[in-house]
């Protein structure tokens, strides 16, 4: 790796009243990043612990994974009460210490909202259960009855997510069979009624919980979903994302509803409340650009997760084809765009990219990587490279704990240390996503890798013996390394004027080449190709690979001054 330094300027500084148009956010999630009691699950004490390095590592702001008190049934985000913390994490007050001390670094919060369902141990659908057929608690949420002479058959033929039936039915207290409620994820995730005013004030208060203690925004879970049709048709199969091809007056059943967008407009008053900015960032898995650009109008939310940049084989015209449509998309709204490689719901990037690219048809599940052929060496050297290109792009970008470390996904983690429900729900067929939630290592240490403190409980997914050369403290300080990689990008990117928000042309250097311009005096050149000289006027800032000669490797990445 080829650094060289650029002479900080003012205009590196954040505008507190747009900072999410060009932050660069660091996902913690919760479980997997730092113990601090032994007990092998990540908490908050342990997210606060590790401040000083995610400042170190210059990211603007963390977005953390669900941390509200929940059963447990799908990592968290099955909420039983928005308004407070999981034990398991700490308390609500070690929560507003994290969020003050990540302030006095200079670190925004960003915290996750689960609007579509709550747990089913949430007091309002406990009441639900317990007040029966017709009640306004039932209301809350999503009952019917079945179908078939006695109503044996579920209300439509909705599907899970996790897969089986989106429906489960209820019991009677006298034992006898009774409604049914939707789930479009567990059967311990109920579907809430957007219709009802009840909803709409439970998560009013909860934005407003969380501001007034200092949060700087919220990350939507399943941000497309919430609104359903109120005949419940059935969905006959109809895939989602619709195809590209789909006509405009053609809507899924429950999926990306045009009703969603009234819910965000009332929650953008809510945000507009408060100084300095909240912001919101949406997962919203829409496919179509000009559909995902609905969701981020002016009146709507901020930010919504670029999935179809996560999604694109390591292919040059590909990847042109996803940034020129979003880039173009979000034009038209005038909102800035939201670059992320991984999550964790997704195979990391290495593992993704380590498969052959032109037959992955943008798989982003473990199990349909699984039989295909892998180069690791060659997936970490196209993550290295990814990075680079997704930090050089105009807008935002997030990064997932243990991405900075190039870690991969782990893939052959014991059928009986599996934990996601998708390896439940389909009796094994499917391994889930467990593979990218595996705690990251911090030192070499082959007990926990740092991840806990010495004497520790084991922690709650086995980690890989490969991952010691991967820690943070085998890294640290190593000039080539996957970490010092990210923090001299992302240093260079808060002092180089030309990145964050704005504008980019492309620079024709040939079909495998994504070459691009921004202002003033800055390009980035990634190379898909055959090795490729660079120009000689131009300064070397960062290289994914070691250059020789001002040559650019194949599968590698370098930002120019020029």
């Amino acid at each position: 790796m080829t650094t060289t330094e650029f002479p900080r300027t003012p205009s590196d500084l954040i505008d507190p009243d747009t900072w999410w148009r060009r932050a660069v956010v660091y996902q913690v999630y919760p479980r997997s990043f730092a113990d601090s009691n032994g007990d092998g699950v990540g908490d908050v004490n342990g997210i606060r612990s590790r401040l000083p390095y995610l400042a170190g590592l210059g990211v603007d702001a963390v977005w953390i994974s669900p941390w509200y008190p929940s059963p447990m049934k799908d990592a968290g985000y099955d909420v039983s009460n928005y308004r407070d913390i999981e034990p398991v994490f700490g308390t609500l007050a070690e929560a507003e210490a994290l969020i003050a001390e990540a302030h006095e670094v200079g670190i925004k919060v960003i915290i996750d909202i689960v609007p579509n369902h709550f747990s089913d141990q949430h007091p309002l659908f406990v009441d639900a259960l317990a007040a029966g057929p017709g009640s306004g608690e039932r209301e809350r949420f999503v009952f019917r009855e079945g179908r078939g002479a006695d109503g044996e058959l579920p209300p439509n033929d909705w599907r899970s997510e996790f897969g089986g039936p989106a429906w489960s039915r209820t019991t009677n207290p006298d034992g006898t069979p009774g409604q049914w409620y939707l789930h479009l994820f567990t059967p311990e995730q109920p579907d809430v009624n957007w219709n009802h005013a009840d909803i709409k004030d439970e998560f009013d208060k909860t934005l407003r919980f969380w501001f007034d203690r200092g949060a700087d925004g919220f990350r939507i879970d399943v941000a497309h979903g919430l609104v359903k049709d109120d005949t419940l048709i059935d969905a006959h199969g109809m895939t989602f994302p619709l195809p590209a091809d789909t006509p405009a007056d053609v809507e899924h059943p429950h999926w990306d509803r045009p009703g969603v967008h009234d819910i965000y407009r009332a929650w953008r008053k809510v945000a507009n409340e408060y100084t300095p900015a909240r912001a919101f960032v949406a997962e919203a898995w829409v496919g179509r650009p000009e559909r995902l650009a609905q969701y981020i109008r002016p009146d709507e939310l901020h930010t919504a997760f670029n999935f179809e940049f996560l999604k694109a084989p390591w292919i040059a015209s590909r990847l042109r084809e996803v940034i020129d449509a979003t880039l173009a998309s979000h034009l038209s709204v005038g909102a800035p765009a939201t670059w992320v490689l991984a999550n964790h719901d997704v195979p990391r990037e290495v593992t993704r990219y380590a498969r052959p690219q032109e037959t992955l048809s943008e798989r982003v599940n473990l199990d349909e990587l699984l039989p295909l052929p892998a180069d690791f060496g060659l997936g970490l050297r196209r993550a290295r490279a990814a990075a680079l290109l997704m930090l050089a792009l105009p807008g935002s970008a997030y990064i997932y704990e243990g991405e900075e470390l190039g870690l991969p996904e782990v893939e052959d983690i014991p059928a009986e240390a599996l934990q996601d429900p998708i390896f439940a729900q389909t009796g094994g067929q499917l391994r889930g996503r467990d593979g990218c939630r595996v705690p990251i290592p911090w030192t070499s240490d082959p007990e926990t890798y740092g991840f806990s403190p010495a004497g520790a409980a084991a922690p709650w997914l086995p980690q890989p013996a490969a991952w010691a050369g991967l820690s943070v403290t085998a890294q640290q300080d190593i000039p080539d390394s996957t970490l010092e990689l990210y923090r001299a990008a992302l240093r260079l990117r808060h002092q180089h004027p030309a990145l964050g928000d704005g504008s980019m042309t492309w620079v024709e250097a040939g079909d495998k080449v994504l070459a691009f311009r921004r202002e003033p005096g800055f390009e980035c050149w990634v190379n898909l190709g055959a090795p490729l000289p660079l120009p000689a006027d131009a300064d070397i800032l960062v290289a994914s690979e070691e250059l020789t000669d001002r040559v650019l490797p194949t599968d590698a990445a370098v930002w120019l001054a020029c």
